[in-house]
């Protein structure tokens, strides 16, 4: 369930409630806390509690996150033992997140969305 944080609505609601599909997506990465979930897993897979320790956040606000964009097909996890490892699904992401940082750049608010480190999902 991909939890709007401000309305309480699923991304996928969104749509179903005929939200255009590239405006759900981009409302997915618009919260703070899930793209630094999403730049985290760009370098590499990580269970909740490696999220919860490394960004500083609640158990149940990553969890939350992760739903939405597991919701979003952004995200997906899996088991060991009893453990879950959370890595993204879409190599494309990091293409739109390279694009978003020249964007930024070009308007005079340069970011670095991507991680620099040599294990990046390509």
């Amino acid at each position: 369930m991909a939890i709007d944080s401000e309305a309480g609505f699923c991304v996928s609601a969104d749509i179903a409630a005929g939200v255009p599909p590239a405006a759900a997506l981009f409302h997915s990465l618009a919260d703070q806390n899930r793209l630094r979930i999403v730049q985290r897993l760009a370098r590499g897979e990580a269970r909740v509690v490696d999220l919860v320790t490394e960004l500083g956040l609640a158990q149940s606000t990553v969890s939350k996150h992760l739903a939405c964009l597991r919701d979003c097909d952004l995200v997906d996890y899996r088991a060991e033992g009893r453990q879950s490892f959370y890595s993204l699904t879409r190599p494309e992401l990091m293409d739109l997140l390279a694009a978003a940082e020249q964007l930024l750049a070009a308007t005079g608010h340069a970011v670095r969305l991507r991680p620099t480190t040599p294990d990046v999902v390509a």
